[in-house]
């Protein structure tokens, strides 16, 4: 990889919301940000900050242009 990294489309992430399964946030940093339901995650009118309940009230706010890519499937919503 040359330092590239694919940003994640905002309508990608709202698809993925309101499909009601777990999935995880993959940052430019090579983080997981794991959500366990879609009522985990609220995104702003713009699009453009994700807010992420991780645990009890603990909370990641994101960038969402640093969002890389979406992953779903076995461990999805699972931190690691």
């Amino acid at each position: 990889m040359s330092g590239y990294s694919q940003r994640v489309e905002i309508e990608a992430l709202r698809h993925l919301v309101k499909s009601r399964r777990p999935f995880s946030l993959r940052l430019t940093d090579g983080s997981l940000v794991s959500v366990p339901h879609p009522e985990f995650i609220w995104i702003t009118q713009d699009g453009k900050t994700a807010i992420v309940n991780t645990e009890g009230s603990r909370i990641n706010i994101i960038d969402v242009a640093l969002v890389t890519a979406l992953e779903t499937g076995n461990g999805a919503g699972q931190q690691k």
